[in-house]
């Protein structure tokens, strides 16, 4: 398992070093900052363990620009109630308070490891069902289910659209899993999360001495995804110098890393999305009219929650299983009122933002019953 440890104390960071050097299971990599971090954080890590309160980006901003890309713990040595609540909705796994023994630090990592390997067990299960991806049904959720599953058996582009949090990485993955090419890659990277010098690196690739840090030659997520499918999420935030070597790679079939004078064919499917609206970024000149009629071909929209409400209850029973199974505790539900409480309210944050709600009552809640007042929801409304 590859951890990265976020810690700017060096005597702390030193320490966690030197005593996670006993567990072989582990592949510990630590930073100084989260600014440091944020350069070298892959899809290679499995877990990041932080601090708070740190120098250039305090913890809480660090994940959220991680934007949900990997399982967090956090370790402080000042903790607040608001800050726990606010790290939890932000998705948070465990929230360890300094000082701390190094077996309550192992402890955590060993529950997240095993939260995993349920995930892992139940994508590979997924596989047999064809409908398995989505944890509620609604009319509205089925029609666009129905053309992504045509879509998914042609090779054409397909844009994603719709507000934050309903589900168009789930989309991607589901049409891509239902594809010709379900059995070759699919790699995920989402344009929000990566600083604007590096987008280019990470798609294209890089010689060795291409730039100052580049001391080997890496390949880019085009190369990766070869024969599969490449999903670049919020596709609006690309800045517009890299729009024009993108739209060259989808219309060649081939990339040049950076410092290489060679091209390399691919053949891949891009699938991308947007909570923006790329006619007005195109009226703005911030996005180009070529590359969205290239990425355009099949647009996808998918509904928002309150278009969905069907799948308030079925999708938020089904978050309380799995969250008392990862926790420890024994199956709770809801109380009559914090039914009606979760079907009334608006979902600005839609689905995720729905799973981050049932997670923090589950956890907060003190009885079997989950009461109305436990959702924490009057103040978000």
């Amino acid at each position: 398992m590859k951890i990265a440890i976020v810690e700017d104390d060096i005597n702390m960071r030193k320490s966690l070093e030197i005593a996670m050097g006993d567990y072989k299971e582990f592949e510990i990599i630590t930073f100084k900052n989260a600014v440091d971090a944020l350069k070298k954080l892959d899809d290679s890590f499995d877990l990041v363990i932080t601090d708070i309160n740190m120098p250039k980006m305090d913890g809480i901003e660090f994940i959220k620009e991680l934007n949900g890309r990997f399982e967090v713990i956090i370790m402080t040595g000042n903790a607040t109630l608001q800050r726990a609540i606010e790290s939890i909705h932000l998705g948070v796994k465990d929230f360890l308070l300094k000082p701390f023994d190094i077996d309550t630090l192992v402890e955590a990592i060993q529950r997240e490891a095993k939260v995993q390997e349920v995930k892992k067990s139940i994508s590979k299960t997924k596989k047999t069902t064809k409908k398995s991806d989505f944890l509620g049904k609604s009319e509205a959720l089925q029609k666009v289910i129905n053309i992504a599953d045509k879509a998914s058996k042609t090779d054409a582009s397909i844009l994603l659209l719709g507000e934050s949090g309903v589900g168009k990485e789930v989309f991607a993955s589901y049409i891509h899993k239902n594809s010709l090419r379900a059995k070759k890659p699919f790699i995920a990277i989402n344009m929000a999360a990566l600083p604007e010098n590096l987008i280019e690196s990470e798609l294209f690739g890089f010689e060795k001495g291409a730039f100052t840090d580049a001391t080997e030659a890496k390949a880019g997520q085009f190369e990766l995804a070869n024969g599969g499918t490449l999903f670049l999420d919020e596709i609006g935030e690309m800045p517009y110098g890299v729009q024009a070597k993108l739209l060259r790679a989808l219309q060649e079939k081939e990339v040049r890393r950076l410092g290489s004078s060679k091209s390399i064919k691919i053949d891949i499917r891009v699938i991308s999305a947007t909570n923006a609206n790329l006619s007005n970024k195109i009226k703005d000149g911030e996005f180009r009219e070529d590359l969205y009629y290239r990425l355009n071909t099949i647009p996808l929209t998918i509904p928002p929650l309150r278009e969905r409400r069907d799948e308030i209850l079925e999708i938020a029973d089904a978050m309380v299983k799995v969250n008392c199974k990862k926790y420890g505790f024994d199956l709770k539900s809801f109380s009559s009122e914090a039914k009606e409480e979760l079907l009334e309210y608006g979902w600005a944050g839609n689905i995720r933002e729905l799973i981050s709600v049932v997670e923090r009552a589950v956890i907060l809640s003190q009885n079997q019953e989950i009461q109305k007042d436990e959702l924490f929801l009057e103040n978000r409304k």
